[in-house]
């Protein structure tokens, strides 16, 4: 269950990841849920007080994870190899895949490849204790927030192909106002903890400065 979307019946690209009940990121998330519906998402995104730094982050990078899943999830049949042959945000970006793992030299593939290859690869990041433990008394890794940084600068690309290539069907699908409140959430959380830097921001640095030029 997304914060934003709450219990929305919108099909996802891949499975839901859900925070298991019980635990205390399971409390942060439902925290974060009541501060979210406050409607004031500066504050919203703020490290609750006592609270450890990385398992916020953790919760957060779970939710956002949810709600790019269902974004995309709506604009799959529009988002093909013959529609969208490179994984682009408009004219001047381009991204090529590589995971460090598998794929260890940049490849140039489609969008729809290219968001398969991410999303699972995020998915896999999640589902790893040893990175995102979930156990209380486990501790976080050294590199977490390192770890995390990356997740967070991948998953920005999904919305910057969506805005630069998808926005009218977007809009088509009455779903703009999910995309635009969804994406500021995230911009608001990666600036309060400098988690993503500006030069990857590029491709929606106008977009990202209307968005939070009300909120200064």
């Amino acid at each position: 269950m997304s914060f934003l979307f709450g219990s929305r019946s919108n099909k996802t690209f891949k499975p839901k990841k859900n925070i298991p009940e019980g635990t205390h990121q399971y409390d942060l998330m439902k925290h974060a849920a009541v501060t979210l519906g406050s409607g004031n998402l500066r504050q919203a995104v703020q490290l609750p007080d006592g609270e450890d730094l990385n398992e916020w982050v953790a919760v957060n990078t779970v939710d956002f994870f949810n709600q790019i899943n269902m974004l995309y999830g709506t604009i799959t049949e529009f988002c093909l190899e013959e529609t969208c042959p490179v994984m682009s945000a408009g004219p001047k970006y381009e991204y090529h895949w590589a995971d460090g793992q598998t794929i260890k030299k940049p490849i140039k593939c489609s969008a729809p490849k290219y968001i398969d290859y991410l999303m699972t690869w995020v998915q896999d990041q999640l589902d790893d204790e040893a990175l995102f433990p979930s156990k209380i008394g486990v501790p976080f890794p050294r590199n977490f927030l390192s770890i995390a940084k990356t997740i967070l600068k991948r998953l920005f690309r999904v919305y910057a192909h969506i805005y630069h290539q998808h926005f009218k069907e977007v809009v088509q699908l009455s779903e703009e106002a999910h995309l635009n409140t969804s994406f500021k959430h995230f911009i608001f959380f990666v600036q309060e903890f400098n988690l993503i830097d500006r030069k990857e921001l590029a491709p929606l640095q106008e977009l990202i400065d209307r968005l939070t030029s009300k909120d200064r």
